[in-house]
Parts: structure tokens; C-alpha cells; sequence
């Protein structure tokens, strides 16, 4: 069996210490290499960096889907159902101002799942969901 590769993505923060705080501290990720003006997260077995600059263009835009206007770009990760919860719930405890809050999107349809959008420190949006059936991920 042939491992599946992992992606590394950066994004761009305006502060470090934010950055850090909700990183690591609300999202629970676990940090590797960093320096003064960028870490390293541990995102679901993926690298994520985070890198301070001094501007931040936040979203381009939006697209409409499913009743809701989705911020672009936005990255994230695919969950189990169970910690898709789970990180809704700690996500509300810390106070978190949802972009689009949790809900079961295309209910019925081919690629049913839940999702939920909410911006980092810096703005960067972010969508987690969850699909009950994996192998519907790709539906049509």
C-alpha cells in the first residue's frame, strides 16, 4: 500500500502570537519547526505554516452554494462525523463567530455532509466537514 501524500500549505497571519493561540491553543494542533515570523502546525497528518506578514488581503470573494455564500479560498480538513462535532462544540465554547455555522449541507443528495466555516485570527477562512459516507466525497 502505497502512503498518501501529504500537502503542505502557508498562509499568511498578522500576528504570530494569535496565531499560535488559536493554532495551537483552540484547534489543538500540534506545532513543529518554528522562527519568529512563522510555525509549523501538524494539521490532520498535513503541514500547515503559518507566516506573519505585514498585509493581509483576507477573502477574494464569495460563490453561493447551497443557500449560503462560501469565502474564497478557504482550507480545511475532511473529519470523522463524531470530531466534526466535537470541533463544532469546542469551536462554540471558545467563543468562535462563525462564517457559516454547522449544518448538514446537500441533505438527500449525492455528497451529503456536514460543514462549517470560521475564520482564523488573521481572517483566513476555514471549512471543516464530514461525511457520513466517505465514498461520497466525490459524488456527482
Amino acid at each position: 500500500m502505497t502512503a498518501r501524500p501529504c500537502f503542505h500549505l502557508a498562509v499568511p497571519v498578522d500576528d504570530i502570537a494569535a496565531a499560535r493561540a488559536f493554532y495551537g491553543g483552540v484547534l489543538g494542533l500540534s506545532e513543529g519547526r518554528s522562527a519568529e515570523q512563522w510555525i509549523d502546525w501538524n494539521f490532520y497528518g498535513h503541514q500547515v505554516v503559518t507566516h506573519e506578514v505585514a498585509v493581509h488581503p483576507g477573502p477574494a470573494g464569495h460563490n453561493h452554494v447551497d443557500a449560503h455564500e462560501v469565502p474564497v479560498p478557504h482550507f480545511g480538513a475532511v473529519l470523522a462525523t463524531g470530531d466534526f462535532h466535537d470541533l463544532a462544540e469546542k469551536m462554540k465554547a471558545a467563543g468562535a463567530r462563525f462564517v457559516i455555522e454547522p449544518y448538514l449541507r446537500f441533505a438527500g443528495q449525492p455528497g451529503e455532509q456536514w460543514t462549517m466555516f470560521f475564520l482564523d485570527p488573521a481572517g483566513n477562512a476555514m471549512e471543516f466537514k464530514a461525511f457520513a459516507d466517505e465514498s461520497q466525497i466525490f459524488a456527482k
